[in-house]
């Protein structure tokens, strides 16, 4: 077992428990997509609240094996799950909006998760737990208002490499942990497909560019994850305010 992680596990679990109580929640929601990032912070949870834990699985024209893969999550750590198919609104609100792209037809699917996630936060007095990572927010690599739209967010200190240890400590099965990660956008849709990097290799780049030494890296890939972070620059503040 390897120690450190296993202390990151506990003290991330306190860090649960104190900032639910801050909030007088009592317990939490997120979302089971059947990838390692809702997978680990599914057990965090189950860790932190017991019983107090409601996943909600949100297929928008989502694969069946991602279904099946967060069903197996909630089963193996013992989640409440609630399923609400988000196909036929999704459907119905591009009805109504003029003609988009990739990009704006996709964002949809997390804003409609991130609304039903609050619906049930509201209903049980619960707090919404996010699932991104570190690797992810560095880059901007989510949705504003969208899979970015929570209270708090546990794996966010830990590297795309670090979380898959973490699923180790935690017995997340094998499966999930290896399988491409995807955000279940477009058919076929994996999100180094869409970074243009594996993870290994943007955890590389970006400690690198967090320690300012920057000495031996790849100057195309430095430059490319650099301006992602400047470019992404809105998503990680709170809406700038004009003083008059």
């Amino acid at each position: 077992m390897d120690e450190g992680m296993n202390d990151v596990r506990k003290r991330l679990v306190r860090w649960l428990k104190e900032k639910a109580g801050e909030a007088d929640a009592g317990g939490a929601v997120l979302g089971l997509s059947g990838g390692v990032d809702s997978s680990v912070v599914a057990a965090l949870a189950k860790e932190a609240f017991g019983s107090n834990v409601l996943g909600i699985i949100m297929p928008c024209n989502s694969s069946g094996e991602d279904m099946e893969h967060a069903k197996m999550v909630a089963k193996k750590f013992g989640i409440e799950t609630r399923t609400i198919d988000l196909g036929d609104i999704y459907g119905v609100l591009k009805g109504r909006l003029p003609p988009g792209n990739k990009l704006s037809d996709a964002n949809i699917k997390p804003r409609l998760r991130m609304l039903s996630l609050y619906y049930f936060a509201n209903l049980h007095n619960y707090i919404v737990l996010g699932t991104g990572n570190k690797t992810e927010l560095m880059i901007g690599y989510f949705t504003k208002y969208g899979d970015g739209g929570v209270d708090l967010l546990p794996i966010a200190g830990l590297y795309k490499h670090q979380v898959r240890e973490l699923a180790r400590l935690l017995s997340v099965p094998e499966v999930i942990i290896a399988k491409p990660p995807t955000a279940g956008l477009w058919p076929g849709q994996t999100d180094e497909g869409e970074i243009g990097m594996l993870y290994d290799e943007l955890d590389v780049v970006l400690a690198a560019i967090e320690k300012n030494d920057t000495k031996g890296q790849d100057e195309a890939k430095l430059k490319n994850v650099m301006g992602m972070i400047k470019k992404s620059g809105h998503k990680r503040r709170l809406p700038e305010i004009f003083e008059p």
